[in-house]
């Protein structure tokens, strides 16, 4: 029997009605999990394509990617995503995790690493690769394998992880501040988006313990070899059509409210749309703006989720300068660079080089002459093939708040799927997912807000990750 709180059906056409506000992954995840139940859904995004910021332009003849994403083995729920809308074969993963790492600051001279794994059981399948990493000393290596053992302990959800920084949890197991830059922030800080003196143990331990303190290949590294846009906006698109979806774009809610009998109205520009339920798949700044009064115990926490910001630096030579598909640097501000040749459509000889720079906070503002004079000459000391090689373009993206901030104590922030408010949903990377501000994060938030809502409506929903977790 349906829930106290859930609308009477209707005349007519008996299907519950859903609006989802936010067109981005969580927004995208929401509104499929809602359709394939037999909701009628509306999906509202007020940019004029699907996909949140993780989304492709064009300039010239390239097809451009704001950024650069990867995604793991791992996330089982933007798996699920590639393979809802078919596009898994577009965006394969690494048949074994394999992580050049280049140090250009070492006195004898630049030295290549690699992070990578082996066929055995967690942790044997680390161990030849930390054994064998030359950027560490034998000391450092050794103290690295007692951190991991003792992290694989800690239960990430307990909430004293979350109130200290994972640089103090670090300092308390024996790593060095080389030890921190060379293995510990090589991983954190893309994923995290922060180094450790600024990110939440408690997220820091659920990355580090599920990527390689699980599986053996949980940390396989997996990344679109066509541009973001065909997945999660092209692709997105044509499946939620076929569920019949009704998608309105270049449209922005601006006003919610909840009517006398139960159900909700959501404004937009020249249209009052009726629904049994509401989810807000949007920037916790903006979902603070729409919500409506004492829907969350405490509705201001939301606004102190701070941001934290990712440049990308998009370089084009007049020749072929990287072998590899990616690398990642040390020594050098350079992060991580990755091949887009292919993906972007580049013709004509040249190479497409991305350089994704994490918690980017002191460069975000800096203007393009001078961001181009810093990392030219640093891509020419890893790359020497670089060294006299012409650039066609130099260009840079930036999100200011691409993601939300991971700093201690921002689980206590981070709100469920359910608010106080019967029929009204939050989803989003930054709510409670137990993830960092990823990909992954923002499926699965899209799973929890879509089945709070079915199981309001009374209607059956088999959770897609049931039989994985």
């Amino acid at each position: 029997m349906p829930p106290t709180d859930a609308p009477a059906p209707r005349g007519g056409d008996a299907r519950p009605r859903a609006v989802v506000v936010g067109g981005g992954l969580a927004g995208i995840t929401t509104a499929l999990q809602l359709a394939d139940a037999g909701v009628a859904v509306t999906l509202l995004e007020g940019r004029p394509r699907l996909g949140g910021l993780a989304f492709s332009f064009r300039r010239g003849e390239l097809t451009v990617d704001n950024g650069q994403h990867v995604y793991l083995r791992c996330c089982t729920a933007y798996r699920w995503f590639l393979d809802r809308v078919d596009g898994a074969r577009l965006a394969p993963l690494q048949d074994r995790l394999d992580v050049p790492v280049l140090d250009v600051a070492h006195p004898r001279g630049p030295r290549l690493g690699r992070i990578r794994r082996d066929p055995l059981p967690v942790p044997f399948h680390l161990a030849r690769s930390l054994a064998t990493y030359p950027h560490l000393s034998l000391a450092e290596r050794a103290a690295v394998g007692r951190a991991a053992l003792a992290l694989k302990r800690l239960d990430p959800a307990d909430p004293a992880l979350d109130g200290i920084d994972f640089a103090t949890w670090l300092g308390r197991h024996g790593q060095t501040p080389r030890a921190i830059e060379a293995l510990w922030d090589l991983v954190g800080i893309p994923t995290l988006n922060a180094p450790a003196p600024d990110a939440s143990m408690g997220l820091a331990a659920m990355v580090f313990k599920t990527g390689l303190l699980t599986d053996p290949g949980a940390a396989d590294i997996g990344w679109a070899h066509v541009p973001l846009g065909h997945l999660h906006d092209t692709l997105a698109a044509k499946t939620l059509d076929g569920l019949g979806v009704r998608t309105l774009l270049r449209t922005k809610a601006e006003r919610i409210s909840r009517t006398d009998d139960g159900r909700w109205t959501v404004e937009v520009p020249g249209e009052t749309l009726e629904a049994d339920a509401v989810v807000l798949a949007v920037p916790q700044t903006e979902t603070h703006a729409l919500l409506p009064e004492d829907a969350l115990d405490d509705a201001d926490r939301l606004l102190d989720i701070g941001t934290a910001p990712i440049l990308d630096l998009h370089v084009v030579y007049d020749r072929k300068v990287l072998r590899r598909p990616f690398f990642t640097a040390l020594g050098s501000p350079v992060q991580w660079v990755f091949d887009r040749t292919a993906s972007s459509g580049l013709t004509g000889g040249g190479q497409y080089l991305a350089v994704s720079q994490s918690a980017a906070q002191d460069e975000i503002d800096e203007p393009v002459a001078a961001l181009r004079e810093r990392y030219l000459p640093e891509l020419e000391r890893l790359l020497p093939a670089a060294r006299g090689a012409g650039v066609r373009d130099f260009f840079v993206t930036r999100e200011r708040t691409a993601t939300f901030a991971p700093t201690p104590g921002v689980g206590r922030l981070r709100p469920g799927a359910r608010t106080r408010a019967p029929g009204l949903y939050l989803a989003g990377a930054w709510t409670a997912t137990g993830w960092p501000a990823t990909m992954e994060g923002a499926v699965r938030s899209g799973f929890s807000a879509a089945g709070a809502a079915l199981s309001a409506f009374g209607r059956r929903h088999d959770h897609p990750l049931q039989e994985a977790a």
